[in-house]
């Protein structure tokens, strides 16, 4: 799939997911294959305060390329001038956020507030399409709840005001994360848009890539939480879908190394004591399916050093021999 002046290497990106996505999983990520990565999501109006939090989740690195810049706001001019702070990063496109669901951001009128109101989702994107020189791409879901599935609109709204690639996770924003993911929302705004779309949701294995994309006819698929703990789901992803390969789970010792190179990273990004709170939860997804998972994910939510995950990540592998 072509962004710009680039075209993607892959068949699965990286969704911009808050408080997991973040410089060192991304990196992760993209070594295993994934096409693209976006950023976690950044308040327009904290850019716009010059908030040394938000400016600094923008700061982006080579190893994560191609990268773009994920916003979330629902002010026009606001989102705007944070695109055009934003380019200091050297992005490779600006993401708009139509999508979360999390009260802080939706009770705000940004995130996935804006499927409400059609019109200001519009004048968003024109306006930051209009500031910046860089693709403009938008996720979405289907609608606000299942009264009001309105994705195609929205997705022709965004295509007219000019951005480049739709990104659809089918489900309204009272649904959340549950039940299973409405494909056919999917296949509609394919069937409406002449510009790329890309599918989201419930893709945890790289058979649910491939059933999102013979079903739906999307352009490319997105991959969420089924990356979580499980970085490699890219590498199966491409080896299905360039080969008809099936790469199965690695080993638990293979599990273990790549949650310790992930800590690693993250400690050289963050810090020892930030990082290892962080990778708290991260160590817990590692876990799931390994025998004596729950004992492991206890012991994981009191991680306050590498040496402690070193020290655990030991003793799963000689406890799962």
């Amino acid at each position: 799939m072509k962004i710009g002046s680039f075209e993607t290497d892959g068949y699965a990106a990286l969704a911009p997911m808050a408080g997991v996505a973040d410089r060192s999983f991304r990196r992760l990520c993209r070594e295993f294959g994934a096409a693209y990565t976006v950023s976690e999501l950044i308040s327009s109006k904290a850019v716009s305060l010059n908030d040394k939090k938000s400016l600094g989740m923008m700061n982006l690195t080579e190893n994560e390329r191609p990268v773009g810049l994920q916003l979330f706001g629902s002010d026009p001019q606001t989102m705007a001038e944070a695109a055009v702070k934003g380019m200091q990063f050297c992005p490779d496109f600006i993401d708009i956020n139509m999508g979360c669901p999390a009260p802080k951001v939706a009770g705000n009128g940004g995130g996935a507030a804006l499927m409400k109101d059609p019109k200001l989702a519009e004048s968003i994107v024109k306006a930051v399409v209009n500031a910046v020189e860089i693709p403009v791409t938008v996720k979405i879901r289907s609608g606000w709840d299942e009264n009001s599935i309105n994705a195609v609109e929205i997705a022709k709204r965004s295509e007219n005001a000019g951005a480049k690639i739709i990104t659809v996770h089918g489900r309204t924003r009272q649904q959340m994360y549950a039940p299973s993911v409405n494909l056919d929302i999917i296949k509609e705004v394919k069937n409406a848009v002449s510009i790329p779309v890309v599918g989201n949701g419930d893709i945890e294995t790289a058979k649910d890539a491939s059933n999102m994309y013979e079903y739906t006819g999307c352009d490319f698929v997105m991959v969420g939480r089924g990356a979580m703990g499980a970085p490699w789901i890219f590498r199966q992803i491409n080896a299905w879908m360039y080969e008809g390969i099936t790469v199965p789970e690695p080993p638990i010792s293979e599990r273990m190394r790549v949650l310790i190179r992930q800590s690693q990273m993250t400690v050289e990004d963050k810090g020892e004591h930030n990082a290892m709170r962080e990778m708290r939860k991260h160590a817990a997804w590692y876990m799931k399916g390994i025998k004596g998972a729950a004992a492991y994910r206890r012991e994981c939510g009191q991680l306050s050093s590498l040496e402690q995950l070193y020290e655990l990540c030991f003793k799963v592998c000689k406890e799962n021999e």
